[in-house]
């Protein structure tokens, strides 16, 4: 895998864990962080199953990856994520990709870690509304990093604190919204209809049954994720409290369909009184980098965001893993009768929407000296 060569030094790799490690999400940060130029994976915790097994015990007729489990990985002995104290001594940093239901669990679990000292960047969604944790997506809001002092000081934290990525169904199209509205260009309304991988249903996932020729359309919990998220990601942090952004109206469908990893999405978005032209829509969304691209972060996609011209993209089988699965490619853009524009957009949902996005995440903690 080609990584941008960064511009910050790193003298020695920084030792990193994965809480919920033998889940779908873990095992692709498994699979992303080998040989990643900053981190090194020395520990691995999963449910009190798998605690005491060696990881490739944990996972024996579970590993869904297309390559070999890491050898530096196979042999950790898995510890009992419910057991903070486990990771003391560990590694300064974890990825938390809890696969349990009880957000109240993984909401104290994660706190759990940070007040021992360390950093959580955490792919489940439990905080992802909690007042003081900012929602990454570090191509448009890295500022809200500036909330981490407070959280600090409302949860009595030292050098630990608490990160969480977005959901995946928003990774494909809010960039490139983003990018719109940085350019000067009000973007009103949205209707977002999105086709999602069954990846994104984890392990044991969808059954066959249910997806060979079919489309299920309904994911639960996904369209209101879909339609508030991106609020918060596009606020802003006013008087010690993070400000949604509540310019924009978001409506959307949520579908499952037959594709293992990448999540398409069609938009239609509505503009204010200022409205762009289609060449000044594609020249903004082909321009656009942001701060992981000035840093040149080891997982920033080199373009975020790429346009296509050909009538019939993008399609996940040929899109979804240019420039390290971490980038969104658009195509068909084209006037909308009820809107202004519709386009297609599609992103790798368990790379970018998952431990891709949640290790940039991390990369960008180390930028801004954050972890060291």
């Amino acid at each position: 895998m080609q990584n941008n060569i960064s511009n910050i030094s790193i003298k020695n790799k920084i030792p990193v864990g994965i809480l919920g490690a033998t889940g779908i999400v873990g095992q692709n940060y498994i699979r992303l962080l080998e040989n990643h130029p900053w981190f090194d994976v020395q520990f691995v915790s999963a449910s009190p199953n798998s605690a005491g097994k060696t990881y490739s015990q944990a996972v024996d007729g579970k590993w869904q990856m297309l390559t070999p489990i890491p050898d530096s990985v196979k042999n950790l002995i898995v510890a009992d994520a419910n057991i903070v104290d486990s990771v003391i001594g560990q590694c300064k940093l974890v990825f938390s990709c809890f696969e349990i239901s009880d957000k109240k669990a993984i909401q104290d679990l994660e706190f759990g870690y940070a007040k021992a000292g360390i950093v959580v960047v955490s792919n489940a969604s439990a905080h992802r509304w909690t007042d003081d944790v900012p929602m990454l997506l570090p191509e448009i809001n890295s500022s809200h990093l500036d909330i981490l002092e407070l959280q600090k000081t409302n949860h009595n934290l030292t050098d630990g604190f608490v990160v969480v990525k977005p959901n995946c169904s928003i990774q494909s199209y809010l960039t490139p919204i983003y990018a719109l509205m940085e350019a000067g260009f009000e973007v009103k309304k949205l209707i977002v209809n999105t086709l999602q991988a069954v990846s994104g249903a984890g392990y044991p996932g969808v059954s066959s049954m249910d997806m060979i020729d079919n489309i299920v359309p309904y994911i639960g919990g996904e369209e209101e994720k879909t339609e508030n998220e991106p609020l918060k990601i596009l606020g802003s942090i006013v008087n010690n409290q993070f400000s949604n952004f509540n310019d924009l109206v978001i409506s959307a469908h949520c579908n499952r369909v037959p594709v293992i990893d990448g999540h398409t999405a069609t938009i239609s978005m509505l503009f204010g009184d200022k409205k762009p032209t289609e060449q000044e829509i594609i020249d903004i969304w082909t321009n656009f980098r942001s701060v992981p691209q000035d840093l040149a972060l080891p997982f920033a996609p080199v373009h975020p965001i790429a346009y296509t011209q050909e009538s019939n993209r993008p399609q996940p089988r040929k899109d979804r893993d240019t420039d390290k699965g971490m980038r969104c490619t658009i195509g068909r853009l084209r006037v909308c009768p009820v809107f202004d524009y519709k386009f297609v957009a599609l992103s790798h949902n368990t790379v970018r929407g998952a431990a891709g996005g949640g290790i940039l995440n991390a990369e960008l903690l180390v930028a801004k000296g954050l972890v060291g």
